[in-house]
């Protein structure tokens, strides 16, 4: 029998995957703010109640009281256990389960190293940018390109100084730190052992994943150098098949975003948003794919892909297209607009200015009008033969829309162009796939998931836990310094830190919930690392854990600093409520036992006794 799946791999499959995509993809959600919300899967509902935060990744009802992460919305709402689950979560990512004697597993302490480690080196570069002697260059080229220095703060813009070893000396400590590098892609390793910095005198663009963690850089060179654009290499935390780059930057700025521009270069990006158009994102040089766009779909409802209008581009457009047909669910909307020869967005925007290039993104092509005229290039549809190949090139297309009202308005379209009935598309669209359907297994795509590859006995212990149903009284949060800071903590696990449990808290509470704040201090504390939803499986299926679960999607309102305080100040509130009771302890005391002596008081009930200001005892 198969070992058990390792803790480490289980963590980093969370870390990899974006639970917003998992329930998107069996629940439908809207975007609604920061969050995602949508008709609960697993009570009947009218009115949606259920909701998604992508930035927590995780879901939860405020009808039914469901709550989880992405591996237990799987288990609840595919009804399998927990190794299927990671089964087919892992699969969904194309990653392979390890079992416990696997040779080389996942590192989940490792990606988080890597991505400390990236900040570090985002930092380092932005404050070489500002301090280096050889940063004159570089803030030349970013003033002649008209960025201000509120955009470059945006995006964290930085500068990689001249030299072999700049990034190597500033964060590599020991041989540990060394190999982190190495394997983030900061340094390359030489033959002979030794190691050099991977980028060198190149303007440096911070790449960020959707959670806003740096996950890699691309360099723009400032001598003569090759390639002009250097891209980190693929890593544990940074495959460019799936990120863009100014996809969190565009999140972050726009509340509500109604489109998204898809570009090809970081400076397109960040001259479009230096000109107020703060909702485009580039492709790592790499065509745009599915992945890319279901993030994109996720975020807004509109995509404009923008290209040259030469070959390349055109090219460049027809892949797009693909990627885009299987995603066109009724409601979202492509188009593509192509830029005059030996323009990109970067000249343009600076010479027309916002307004003229936002109202070219107004007219830009239609997927529907570009699908036919590629569909149509090069063939007379004047004539008979040319209709009928018109059908044949367009057809396959078509056909890879989703069902709905979208592709029914296609087919209707094909139809008046071609002169064919629908009925007689309808006939061809079943040949199609019954030929796709016959075609070797090599040429289809990878079979669904299969519960019969899951080895359930292997974790056994670790089955879903139904939620049980929450009444008004317990989903109304009743608001408590006590409550407060839990769901700081819950928020913000890393804050406990900053509580000493032995001193902060003592306090003999008459709240319920203060044994559930002490016992969650101390599980944060064991583990430094944890995210909030780790810390919701040690109390998975329990009462306190349906609390956390609510506390978890209330929004603190305040950055990580400010929650900090507030953090602080409840602990405050904790020690002086402390202190009130053992005074009013002491006082009753006294009052009971005229015949006290002084020194039959601790030191504490002497301090307390000199506060109160009651004649000592005799």
């Amino acid at each position: 029998m198969a070992g058990r799946i390792p803790q480490s791999f289980i963590d980093d499959l969370l870390e990899r995957a974006d639970i917003v995509e998992v329930i998107d993809a069996r629940v439908s959600l809207r975007k609604t703010g920061r969050n995602y919300t949508g008709l609960c899967p697993f009570h009947n509902e009218k009115t949606p109640s259920f909701s998604v935060n992508p930035d927590k990744q995780f879901y939860y009802c405020f009808g039914c009281g469901a709550g989880g992460n992405a591996l237990g919305f799987l288990m609840d709402y595919e009804r399998l256990d927990f190794p299927q689950a990671i089964e087919q979560l892992a699969h969904h990512l194309g990653l392979e389960v390890p079992r416990e004697d696997s040779a080389d597993l996942p590192r989940t302490q490792q990606r988080r190293d890597m991505f400390g480690l990236l900040d570090k080196a985002a930092n380092f570069y932005q404050h070489q940018l500002k301090d280096h002697h050889a940063a004159d260059r570089a803030e030349d080229y970013l003033r002649q390109r008209g960025l201000s220095t509120d955009i470059i703060t945006q995006f964290s813009i930085g500068f990689a100084p001249p030299g072999w070893d700049n990034l190597l000396k500033h964060l590599a400590h020991n041989e540990a730190d060394q190999q982190l590098l190495i394997d983030s892609g900061m340094l390359i390793q030489k033959d002979n052992g030794g190691c050099y910095d991977r980028f060198r005198d190149r303007i440096m663009f911070p790449i960020r994943d959707h959670r806003g963690r740096m996950v890699a850089f691309g360099g723009r060179v400032l001598g003569d150098d090759k390639p002009k654009y250097l891209n980190s290499p693929e890593t544990a935390v940074f495959q460019k098949n799936r990120e863009l780059y100014g996809l969190y930057e565009a999140k972050q700025a726009n509340r509500q975003l109604n489109q998204l521009l898809i570009v090809e270069g970081y400076m397109d990006v960040v001259a479009l948003a230096q000109h107020g158009i703060s909702y485009a994102a580039a492709t790592l040089g790499t065509a745009t794919n599915e992945k890319h766009l279901e993030k994109v779909f996720r975020l807004a409802p509109k995509v404009v892909f923008c290209f040259d209008g030469d070959k390349a581009g055109r090219q460049a457009a027809n892949r797009a297209l693909e990627a885009t047909l299987g995603l066109m669910q009724d409601g979202r909307e492509a188009a593509f607009l192509f830029l005059p020869e030996g323009e990109d967005p970067d000249s343009l925007v600076r010479q027309i200015g916002q307004n003229a290039f936002e109202q070219l993104l107004q007219e830009a092509q239609p997927l529907s009008d570009y699908l036919f005229e590629t569909s149509a290039k090069g063939i007379d549809i004047s004539s008979m033969d040319g209709r009928a190949r018109l059908s044949q090139q367009a057809l396959p297309l078509i056909n890879r829309l989703p069902a709905g009202v979208f592709k029914s308005l296609m087919m209707q379209s094909l139809a008046e162009r071609t002169g064919l009935e629908q009925q007689q598309l309808s006939h061809l669209i079943e040949d199609i796939d019954h030929s796709e359907a016959n075609k070797p297994a090599s040429e289809n795509t990878a079979p669904p998931y299969s519960a019969e590859y899951a080895d359930p006995a292997s974790n056994a212990d670790l089955q879903p836990v139904r939620r049980p149903q929450l009444n008004d009284a317990q989903r109304q949060l009743q608001w408590s310094p006590t409550r407060r800071a839990i769901m700081l903590l819950i928020n913000y696990p890393q804050l406990s830190e900053q509580i000493d449990p032995e001193n902060s808290l003592q306090l003999d509470s008459r709240d319920p919930d203060f044994e559930l704040l002490k016992e969650l201090v101390s599980q944060a504390r064991a583990q430094p690392n944890a995210t909030c939803y780790n810390l919701l499986g040690h109390w998975l299926g329990t009462a306190a854990g349906e609390l956390l679960a609510q506390l978890l999607t209330e929004e603190p309102a305040i950055n990580e600093s400010g929650a900090q305080q507030e953090l602080l100040d409840c602990i405050d509130h904790f020690a002086k409520s402390m202190q009130r009771r053992n005074r009013e302890a002491l006082i009753q005391q006294l009052a009971t036992n005229r015949s006290l002596t002084l020194d039959q008081l601790n030191d504490d009930q002497k301090k307390l006794l000199a506060q109160i200001g009651k004649p000592k005892p005799s």
